[in-house]
This record gives C-alpha cells, sequence and structure tokens, in this order.
C-alpha cells in the first residue's frame, strides 16, 4: 500500500499543496490506478482533468494541476476527460460495490449460495465475478461464505440449547464436518467457547518498554493479546474482561522469550511479524485485520481506504470499530490507519502511544 497523501488547502479550493505535487506527478506518470479517486490532474492547456491512471498521453508537466476532487477542478472551469470518465465512479469502486453487494447476499443467505447465483445477483459472468471478489478482498467467495458460517456458528453457541443445534443452525448440514475445524475456527472446542473459554488456558506477562507497560498473552495457538498501558493491574484487568472464563497464569521462562520478542519488535518495527497468532473476531473484523497488517511499515492508510480496500466502501464506521476492537496491537497494526486528513484518531493504548509508533516507523 503506498503512503497516504494528506491534502491540505491551498488559495484555490481543493487545489493540492506544493509539497504533494511530486507525489501526485509520480502517480500519473505510472498511470498508478491505486491513486484514482484521491485527486485528479487537471490539464491548462486542454482543460480538461483526468485519473491518475488515464492512459491518454502524458502531458506536459509545466501545464499540470492537482485537485482533492473533481468537484474541485469542475470549479475551477475544467471539464472531465471522455477516456477515463473521472467524474464517474472508478473501476476499482464499481468492483468494490459489486463485491460489497454480492457479501451483503452471503451474509443475508440462510444456505451457502452457488457461484453462479451470486454473479448473476451482482450482474457478472462466474469467472470475472470470482476473479475480481478474490482480487478485492484476498479470499475466494467460498472462503468468505465458510468465514461467514463460522460467525454464525459463534453466535450460535452464545445462544443455542446445545452445541448441535449451533451446528445446524449455522447452516452446517453435519456436525461432524463442523469438528473436523472447529478447532481453528474458535480457538478452543465448541464446548469450551459456549463456556466462556472455562477451560482455555492463557499464559501472560507484563514488561517495560519505551512506550510504557506491555502485556503479552498467548494461547497454545498463538498470541492473543498485546495491549499497552501505564498500570499492570488494570492491563491484568483488561486481558481478564477480553477472556473472562480462560484460566490466566504467569508465563514462565520460555513464554518471557516470546514476550521479549514482541518487545523488540514495539522497540525496532518490521514487515516481518512472524510469531502465530490466535485471532478470534467476526468474519467482517477478519477482513479488516487482515487488510491493516497489509500495511507496510512506515505507511498509513485512512479508514475510507480501508473500507474500499475491503470491498465495503460505506462502512467506514464499522471499520473504526474494528480497529478499536482489535486486542493484537502492533501485530495488527490498527496504529497505521489514520482519519482521511491525516489526523490521528482514537487508539486503544491512547493516542500519545499511536503518534510514538508511528515515529518510530517512519524512522526505521
Amino acid at each position: 500500500m503506498s503512503r497516504t497523501l494528506s491534502a491540505s488547502a491551498s488559495t484555490l479550493p481543493g487545489y493540492s499543496a506544493p509539497g504533494l505535487d511530486d507525489a501526485r506527478w509520480a502517480a500519473v506518470v505510472a498511470r498508478d490506478a491505486a491513486f484514482d479517486g484521491r485527486f485528479v490532474s487537471a490539464v491548462e492547456t486542454t482543460g480538461i482533468y483526468c485519473r491518475p491512471s488515464c492512459p491518454a498521453k502524458r502531458p506536459n508537466r509545466a501545464n499540470v494541476r492537482f485537485y482533492d476532487t473533481a468537484a474541485d477542478a469542475e470549479r475551477a472551469g475544467f471539464r472531465p476527460c471522455k477516456r477515463c470518465k473521472p467524474g464517474e465512479p472508478s473501476l476499482a469502486e464499481q468492483h468494490a460495490e459489486k463485491v460489497a453487494e454480492a457479501c451483503r447476499l452471503i451474509e443475508a443467505a440462510e444456505e451457502e449460495l452457488k457461484l453462479d447465483e451470486l454473479a448473476a445477483a451482482v450482474g457478472l459472468s462466474p469467472y470475472h465475478f470470482h476473479r475480481i471478489f478474490k482480487a478485492v478482498l484476498g479470499v475466494t467467495p467460498k472462503s468468505y461464505a465458510i468465514a461467514q458460517r463460522h460467525k454464525r456458528v459463534r453466535e450460535e453457541l452464545g445462544r443455542s440449547a446445545t452445541v448441535t443445534e449451533a451446528i445446524y443452525g449455522a447452516g452446517f448440514n453435519s456436525n461432524g464436518r463442523f469438528y473436523a475445524t472447529s478447532s481453528d475456527v474458535l480457538g478452543m472446542t465448541p464446548s469450551q467457547f459456549r463456556s466462556g473459554g472455562s477451560k482455555t488456558e492463557i499464559k501472560f506477562a507484563i514488561g517495560d518498554c519505551s512506550l510504557g507497560l506491555v502485556l503479552v498473552a498467548a494461547s497454545d495457538k498463538g498470541v492473543c493479546a498485546i495491549l499497552f498501558g501505564d498500570d499492570p493491574e488494570t492491563l491484568a484487568g483488561d486481558l481478564k474482561k477480553q477472556f473472562p472464563r480462560a484460566q490466566l497464569v504467569g508465563g514462565d521462562k520460555s513464554f518471557e522469550q516470546l514476550a521479549s520478542e514482541v518487545i523488540g519488535f514495539v522497540e525496532n518495527p518490521r514487515n516481518d511479524f512472524d510469531l502465530p497468532l490466535d485471532i478470534r473476531g467476526t468474519a467482517f473484523q477478519h477482513r479488516v485485520w487482515d487488510a491493516l497488517r497489509r500495511i507496510p511499515v512506515g505507511s498509513t492508510a485512512s479508514y475510507a481506504e480501508i473500507a474500499k480496500i475491503i470491498g465495503a466502501p460505506r462502512s467506514t464506521r464499522a471499520v473504526a470499530r474494528a480497529c478499536a476492537t482489535n486486542r493484537i496491537a502492533v501485530a495488527i497494526p490498527c496504529h497505521r490507519v489514520v482519519r482521511s486528513d491525516g489526523s490521528l484518531s482514537g487508539y486503544r493504548g491512547g493516542v500519545a502511544r499511536k503518534r510514538a509508533l508511528l515515529a518510530k516507523e517512519a524512522k526505521s
């Protein structure tokens, strides 16, 4: 993902600040579709404005001006290019909307929908739909549907009379089929999940780092929590709230080594956090968290950009909530998500820590 370009006002509404021009020109030269929708380029000699990805002949740099939106360019007297049609949704945005529509259909369906049924519902051929869906979300429609059923199982286990009833209520046509993957889905057996993880052991340790105190917790499947704070009792209490019926135990020497590795990652950020993770959340949260893990060290993305990446461009607030519920700080780098204007918003460990983490990564 490219580094976020934060627009600022100039004497003309929507006109880019001079400091952004070089980066935006580079996007135009590369015809980088990733920047479509983030700004437009206008040519003074022709009176036309285009998307960054427009395939038309490249204009003379001296004649180009940049605007935040198509509306800003039109207010300045420019007209849209007939070739790239910058006033209309980009192809990427159109694809994202179709994928979002398909996701809504999958989530609302009582039974698993077939590929050709989904494709027909959004007006695409099965082959084209499958390719677009995977390109936007990083998973196939079938994988997304399975994840959605897993989410339903988690919900049903909390309210059904029996585990079997929950499994069938979530759309599985055999309990054996679900039990074969239940540990990967729930992080524990269905019965343990239903009882609140009462038989699950979670080891934890609290250590010092440059950002204050950090709690590292892990189940037998991997790291399940990395929390920042100022008080050890408050941190331990927060962990207890996250896993109310799990058995929390202090880590031994081998676990302290794992905690040291996490602290080392905090102090020297890099792209390859290679410790195993025990990630628990809804299908939507997993989509958001997966997108966050793809943001390179030293870069940021806005909540709106993440919403577009996961194929739900209207779900900016839901993306923000998913970031707020992330309990595995740094490994799932929600600190790299900022407002559309580049300013910092809330962070579980505090905005000051978010700013400090970004400053560390900017130097790496």
